[in-house]
């Protein structure tokens, strides 16, 4: 058990597999000017956090602990706290790469980090939303400009980033192609894909044409693959931040854009994230929940790469 000094947290003295994630006992964090500290409730669990886990990525050596996901309840404030007291619900995505650390019973979080989580929806559904609809909303509203009418193709449409990247164009006004192994597509039917496209028996360059945007979930050669469907002046945006000259040159020949991007903690966007939940227009699937413990189990599960949606832990 956790005294008013520390807290447990799920931790890892060395890289590798979900084996060498354990629960230890650390110091509890102390909120600075404009931090709040979250008594989280429920952290989602990434890909980013299983590479993490497995290479170190931005994290370097371990150890530390992972989580950029939050939902949960306002423990204390620090000085220059607006809008925020204890007791109150939130939820939010901590700042990527360095702003890690939910997978824990308490997070130090950047107060513009966080908004109120609505009532209308629970800490699970809470915790599995702002890293991957972060990452939707920016790739589509901020970086593809998506309006009503035009045709978006997402990629991996039934994966994290990908089943609420649906829901945000749909509620955007757009025409959604998506792409997944044949059985999931009566999944994407029911967020409101409107073409599914399996990816496996079918190549989409060659039944996908006059596409806006393209949401590149992927990587590799799909980024420069993707270029291929957009009409004139349409825009590929991949997720993943890094990869071949390839893409910037293909788009300039093609006359499309070519846009890499990484995630970033924004209060504007989850507010825009919390309307869309509230109103009922965004919802997490969520694969799987686990006991903060069982931290190992989720990862497992993650590193098939078959779940459907997001898998959460829930801190009790």
């Amino acid at each position: 058990m956790s005294d008013v000094n520390t807290m447990r947290a799920i931790s890892q003295d060395v890289l590798g597999g979900p084996e060498v994630l354990r629960e230890v006992q650390v110091e509890r964090p102390k909120p600075g000017p404009n931090q709040v500290l979250v008594r989280v409730r429920a952290a989602g669990v990434n890909p980013t956090d299983w590479k993490h886990r497995a290479t170190g990525g931005f994290l370097g050596t371990s150890p530390f602990v992972l989580g950029w996901d939050v939902s949960g309840e306002v423990a204390e404030t620090g000085i220059g706290v607006v809008g925020f007291r204890p007791g109150d619900e939130v939820f939010g995505m901590l700042p990527y790469p360095y702003g890690h650390g939910s997978h824990a019973e308490y997070v130090i979080a950047p107060v513009r980090a966080l908004t109120h989580k609505p009532a209308s929806i629970d800490h699970t559904q809470a915790g599995a939303l702002p890293l991957v609809s972060l990452t939707a909303w920016q790739a589509l509203t901020e970086h593809a400009d998506l309006r009503p009418g035009q045709r978006v193709l997402i990629h991996a449409a039934a994966g994290g980033v990908g089943h609420v990247a649906v829901q945000i164009a749909k509620a955007r006004g757009a025409h959604v192609i998506g792409t997944a192994s044949a059985g999931k597509h009566d999944f994407l039917r029911e967020i409101g894909v409107d073409e599914p496209i399996d990816y496996r028996t079918t190549d989409v360059t060659e039944v996908v044409r006059d596409v806006d945007v393209v949401l590149d979930t992927l990587g590799g050669e799909t980024s420069v693959e993707s270029l291929k469907v957009l009409r004139p002046g349409g825009v590929v945006v991949s997720i993943l931040p890094v990869g071949s000259r390839e893409f910037h040159e293909e788009a300039e020949r093609l006359g499309v854009r070519a846009v890499r991007m990484l995630v970033d903690a924004d209060r504007a966007g989850m507010e825009s994230i919390a309307r869309l939940a509230d109103a009922g227009k965004l919802r997490a699937t969520i694969a799987g929940t686990f006991a903060l413990a069982d931290a190992a189990k989720a990862h497992e599960a993650g590193d098939t790469g078959r779940t459907t949606g997001k898998l959460v832990l829930l801190v009790d």
